[in-house]
């Protein structure tokens, strides 16, 4: 289940917004509406703790410390807008920067304590991709999985 997971996670990073977009078939209509729906439901979440979708989606990639730049490539955003998000985040206790041991002049972010806490928080009121799969039993899980895998082009 935990792949399902970050398969509908990527697809909310990489989804253009489903609104002005025409669906052609019900498979993409309903695909939209999974995307809304996951999009929605992250936005709340993040709401819930006091902070934006955007914020939210750093904390929750931050399993271990990640250099800037990288972090910037993770999420597809700007340098600039990291720095930022970042910043907020930082001002809350909830991650901290360090130097990347690796370059010197590089910094990496990592969650704090705080940070940790925040994230299970999070986690605990995102609950759409658990509400979604625990409507299917385990063999339609398992084919889902294998459906969105080929949808978006991964073997993984």
């Amino acid at each position: 289940m935990h792949n399902l997971v970050e398969l509908i996670k990527y697809s909310f990073l990489m989804s253009a917004p489903s609104g002005p977009v025409e669906a052609e078939t019900d498979a993409e209509r309903v695909l939209f509406d999974m995307v809304d729906g996951y999009d929605r439901a992250f936005e709340q979440a993040a709401e819930i703790q006091g902070f934006s979708a955007a914020q939210a989606c750093i904390l929750v990639r931050l399993h271990e410390p990640v250099g800037m730049r990288q972090l910037a490539e993770d999420v597809g955003c700007d340098a600039s807008n990291i720095t930022q998000l970042v910043s907020r985040l930082e001002s809350r206790g909830l991650v901290e920067r360090e130097p990347d041991p690796a370059d010197g002049r590089a910094r990496r972010v990592r969650r704090t304590r705080a940070g940790d806490e925040m994230n299970v928080a999070f986690t605990r009121d995102f609950e759409f991709a658990r509400h979604a799969v625990a409507r299917l039993d385990p063999g339609e899980r398992e084919e889902l999985t294998r459906l969105l895998r080929k949808a978006l082009g991964s073997d993984v």
